[in-house]
């Protein structure tokens, strides 16, 4: 009782999260962030257990590049398709083999058809040339020869299904493996479809089997494929009503003999509803097979690896060196063939958790694989009831071992509670294949955990919550933390203190802002600044201030930092791989583009609370400081995004860098060489090492004033890069120096009368 007394506030407000848990598993509140964020956690958990190994019963004849140079663009003639067939299956003796693409339109057999106008023309008494033609129209059919070349054969032909509200269909599609009464009526067991659009009938009927290609996305998730239909139901004209499968299924039907398909159902809840299905049995003699499927009758992909001719999941021929025999005989004996297209004209790369431009062709291999060695994830019946069994475990734990814990235990408690949370639903995913949720729980803990502290964070010294009073709003969490650790050491009285600047500004914002509504613009800057406070934060560094459309920052304060320039130089870098993700987003979106310009320097300048008595706050100031100011906007002129004084390029020797010029800045009396970063020293080529030697060579030659030297030396950097500005504005010094005599006192130095 006495416990209660004395935490029953820190256990209540521990417990809030868990009853908004329980809530949503429960439906009384849904949280939709909460299922996005449990397909990421499923996504990053399926990278990180990838077999990555190679399975050597299938093969993809791949349409790459190098086939498409080498015969022709895609579609290819009919005979090429013919021989590949025949190629695959009597030659290489292969055991199924599986088209994932599609034979929509007849061939243009132009011989056959110029033989028959001739047949119609002047020439047309000769006797028994109509005749004859006819009798050879057979080998001259392309169609012909193709569908004759499959007849027989373990062979599939892929199509796919549509729905329009005027059903539209074209082709032909095969049998379907189901009949309309197998499933009860009363509930949707599969995806629906009212048209199609497969072989033509030529080859259809030729073909031994056919399926169906469709990856159905719901609009509301992220379009990454993860689950794919393995059955869809037709119910539309010119072709039998019924049960489909897809192409994946049914190569490896093909492949394993003769199946059987029928739908496993749960058992029936109260009332007469119809049950849902459970999975799809498929029997082989004596041998079984369970196929967990979902509401739609979709199975999880069960990916091997990151996919492609170089992911190491499946062997990858070109098909061009299929067709010129370049595989030995038998070489292909009894593999799992499927022909798919790599390349990226044939627009068959799909987003999937394991990359964003995978093969669509592997998509239906990892699943044939997974059907072949019974390992296909699955999401039990029982999920929901093993979250709330989480949920509440947790939930208890936490009401005690938060609120009973000073800061340092409670921080053990949260992540023990969350390594048992995971470890447990990742041991159940390796061992059984079961997909289980679990971002409710850890969210739960994370809430907890946090509207614990916050509790505890009243009672905390004040010297303690005065730097966080002082310090939160512009400087990083961590950095925080460690003032905390020892708030005697930090105070904002002001020093001289050797620190690097950074200021951020945006390109081109008035031109945009004047396009742009004031509601738009205000959420536009709101996520732009927030994605660069991201990082500099995530640097260590400290926001200054906004002022308009650019952002000020500084490293090395309020805590002491040694390295503060090489982390300026990184969190600058990132800054501008940042804006260039947001302008592809914005590019797809049709909205205008925007630029950075950043410029650091490094030097003792002057920090800590500086103001009126009306407003203060943390800043610095100094000569050193407005150096970077002035040298921010000189990016556009020489065509580069970071510019960094001689200073910090001294301080940051990670880094590789190019020189730019020496400069004499608005206001300043001194010349400085400015430099932008190329990247880490060890991740720069020796391409680039060279090109920066050639460069630094130009350099050289020109503040020597021997222009024809820096000339020649130019010449070559420009033809490898015609379009670097760099390089066009020194080649236009040149040129033009080197129509005038040499001045003794020229110092090399760019002088800017402006910002």
């Amino acid at each position: 009782m006495n416990l209660l007394r004395r935490h029953g506030a820190r256990i209540a407000i521990t417990l809030l999260p868990v009853a908004l848990a329980l809530a949503h598993v429960l439906g009384a509140w849904q949280l939709p962030f909460v299922d996005r964020l449990d397909r990421f956690i499923y996504d990053v958990r399926l990278r990180a257990t990838l077999p990555g190994t190679l399975d050597p019963r299938i093969v993809i004849v791949d349409i790459d590049d190098p086939s498409l140079q080498a015969l022709g663009q895609w579609p290819w003639g009919r005979d090429q398709l013919a021989r590949l067939t025949t190629e695959i299956m009597e030659r290489q003796q292969a055991r199924v083999l599986g088209f994932d693409v599609l034979f929509v339109e007849p061939d243009a057999s132009s011989g056959l058809e110029a033989l028959r106008q001739l047949a119609q023309g002047p020439l047309r008494e000769r006797a028994g040339l109509s005749r004859e033609i006819e009798q050879l129209a057979p080998s001259l059919d392309r169609d012909a020869a193709f569908a004759k070349t499959l007849a027989g054969r373990r062979v599939a032909l892929g199509f796919y299904f549509t729905q329009t509200q005027v059903p539209r269909t074209k082709g032909a599609l095969p049998a379907p493996v189901l009949p309309p009464g197998t499933f009860p009526e009363g509930r949707d067991y599969t995806t629906r479809w009212n048209g199609f659009v497969g072989s033509i009938p030529q080859l259809a009927e030729a073909a031994p089997a056919g399926g169906f290609l469709n990856v159905v996305l719901d609009g509301s998730v992220d379009g990454v494929i993860r689950a794919v239909p393995l059955i869809a139901r037709y119910d539309g004209e010119n072709a039998q009503p019924g049960y489909y499968e897809s192409l994946a299924l049914v190569v490896y039907r093909l492949a394993v003999g003769d199946t059987d398909l029928a739908p496993a159902f749960a058992p029936a809840g109260p009332g007469s509803a119809p049950p849902p299905l459970e999975a799809l049995m498929l029997s082989t003699g004596d041998t079984r097979l369970r196929v967990p499927v979902d509401a739609s009758a979709s199975v999880l992909v069960p990916f091997r690896g990151v996919g492609g001719p170089r992911g190491g999941s499946f062997r990858h021929v070109s098909a061009s060196e299929v067709l010129r025999g370049g595989l030995a005989a038998g070489e292909l004996k009894d593999k799992i063939v499927l022909v798919g297209s790599t390349a990226p004209g044939l627009q068959d790369l799909r987003s999937t958790p394991v990359g964003a431009d995978f093969p669509g062709v592997e998509v239906h291999a990892n699943i044939v694989s997974g059907l072949l060695d019974s390992r296909l994830p699955a999401v039990p019946d029982y999920a929901l009831g093993y979250e709330l069994v989480m949920l509440l475990a947790a939930g208890l734990a936490l009401a005690f071992g938060l609120s009973l814990s000073g800061a340092a235990r409670a921080i053990g408690v949260a992540l023990s509670i969350c390594v048992v949370l995971i470890g447990v639903n990742s041991w159940l995913f390796l061992r059984a294949g079961l997909v289980l949720p679990l971002a409710l729980s850890l969210l739960m803990v994370a809430l907890s955990f946090v509207l614990n502290m916050s509790w505890g964070y009243f009672i905390e010294g004040r010297s303690s919550r005065g730097l966080a009073r002082l310090f939160g709003t512009f400087v990083p969490p961590e950095l925080v933390d460690e003032m905390r650790a020892d708030p005697g050491r930090y105070s904002m009285r002001a020093e001289n203190r050797e620190l690097t600047v950074m200021f951020c500004d945006m390109r081109g914002f008035t031109r945009m802002a004047e396009q742009m509504a004031p509601a738009e613009l205000q959420a536009f800057l709101n996520i732009f600044f927030s994605r660069l406070s991201e990082i500099i934060s995530a640097r260590r560094g400290t926001v200054d201030k906004y002022m308009g459309d650019c952002v000020m920052a500084f490293w090395g304060a309020p805590v002491e930092t040694v390295d503060h320039a090489e982390l300026a130089v990184q969190a600058a870098i990132e800054m501008v791989a940042a804006v260039r993700e947001l302008n592809g987003r914005r590019r797809l979106s049709g909205l205008p583009e925007v630029q950075v310009g950043i410029g650091i320097n490094t030097g003792v300048m002057s920090v800590g609370d500086m103001g009126s008595a009306v407003r203060r706050s943390y800043t610095v100031v100094g000569d050193a400081v407005n150096l970077a100011s002035r040298i921010e906007g000189l990016g556009v002129h020489y065509g580069v995004e970071i510019i960094a004084t001689e200073a910090t390029r001294r301080a940051a020797p990670g880094f590789t860098w190019q020189e730019l010029d020496t400069v004499q800045v608005q206001g300043k009396a001194r010349r400085v060489r400015i430099f932008t970063p190329i990247g880490r020293s060890g991740s720069v080529s020796p391409e680039v090492r060279k090109e920066l030697q050639q460069w630094d060579g130009v350099l050289s030659a020109y503040r020597l004033q021997d222009w024809l030297q820096g000339q020649a030396m130019l010449s070559a950097l420009v033809a490898a890069d015609a379009k670097k500005v760099l390089y066009q504005l020194y080649a236009q010094r040149l040129a033009s120096m080197s129509l005038q005599p040499n001045d003794p006192e020229w110092d090399g130095a760019t002088r800017f009368d402006s910002k």
